[in-house]
């Protein structure tokens, strides 16, 4: 099996897990983003609360999470993807 084979079984794996986990019924926050070959993207955010304080609070630990996960498989700090992150975030217009 190549490493791309790998990759490619990796990701169907997580993939089939996070369809079966977005099934669960106490689910409290969903966060889900979608790029496509052709680098179009999707993103779904849902929150069981529109309380300003706790949407903040759940969003920094989704953005955590993600930062995590993302600086352990891409040989960066969690401080350089969140920078990364900003700046995409500025470019698909979503600021305040």
């Amino acid at each position: 099996m190549s490493e791309h084979d790998d990759a490619t079984t990796e990701f169907e794996e997580v993939r089939e897990r996070a369809i079966e986990t977005l099934e669960r019924d106490d689910l409290r926050s969903v966060y889900v983003g979608v790029l496509d070959e052709t680098e179009e993207n999707e993103f779904f955010f849902g929150n069981e609360t529109e309380d300003p304080h706790a949407l903040q609070r759940t969003a920094a630990t989704q953005l955590g999470m993600l930062c995590r996960v993302l600086a352990d498989q891409s040989d960066l700090t969690v401080e350089q993807v969140a920078e990364l992150a900003a700046e995409r975030a500025a470019e698909l217009g979503v600021e305040r």
